[in-house]
């Protein structure tokens, strides 16, 4: 677990080296963290004893998580200061963690825990991509290069609803296979 400190800090210089790139890098850095950092470490930490943690209440932490940050009130705070930025990255990186750690100990309320996490990321990029106008003033007003505000935010949305609904998709269904491989008892 030494490469913690290093995760990190590669992930907040992630995060802020996105900012410049709108919604679409925003949601990357994001994605990077719970789709892709958070798997990882929780499957390198050692393994928690089955009774710890509960899937579904950290997902459903993770879910009051990941929507109050994107309420319009907390992402302009989040746009106009680089630690609440961090911050935010690190709330989505230790929620997914948590709720990744909890669903590799418990696979059976694990792999409910990840698919119902694989719903809500797929309608809040869903809800983001088809937005009708752009949602977030700072993002609108430095939309990724080549995009203008609207298309940056589909885009973002897209990254969103593929990467983060897929991550925990599979994540959930690879737990349900291992399930249903289980020897059943007589």
């Amino acid at each position: 677990m030494r490469a913690a400190p290093g995760l990190a800090l590669a992930l907040g210089a992630t995060a802020l080296g996105f900012a410049g790139l709108g919604m679409t890098g925003h949601m990357a850095a994001h994605m990077g963290a719970v789709a892709v950092a958070a798997p990882a470490l929780a499957a390198a930490l050692p393994r928690r004893p089955r009774g710890a943690g509960a899937p579904l209440l950290w997902a459903m932490v993770e879910f009051a998580i990941v929507w109050a940050w994107h309420f319009p009130a907390l992402r302009a705070l989040a746009d106009a200061h680089d630690f609440v930025s961090l911050a935010e990255q690190a709330l989505f990186l230790a929620a997914g963690v948590a709720l990744w750690r909890a669903a590799l100990a418990q696979p059976a309320a694990g792999a409910a825990a990840l698919l119902l996490t694989s719903m809500h990321m797929t309608l809040l990029g869903a809800l983001i991509g088809l937005a009708p106008r752009p949602l977030y003033a700072m993002m609108a007003m430095h939309p990724a290069p080549g995009l203008d505000a609207l298309a940056d935010q589909q885009l973002g949305g897209v990254v969103m609803l593929v990467v983060g609904g897929a991550s925990y998709c599979l994540g959930g269904l690879w737990l349900l296979a291992t399930l249903l491989r289980e020897p059943r008892a007589a």
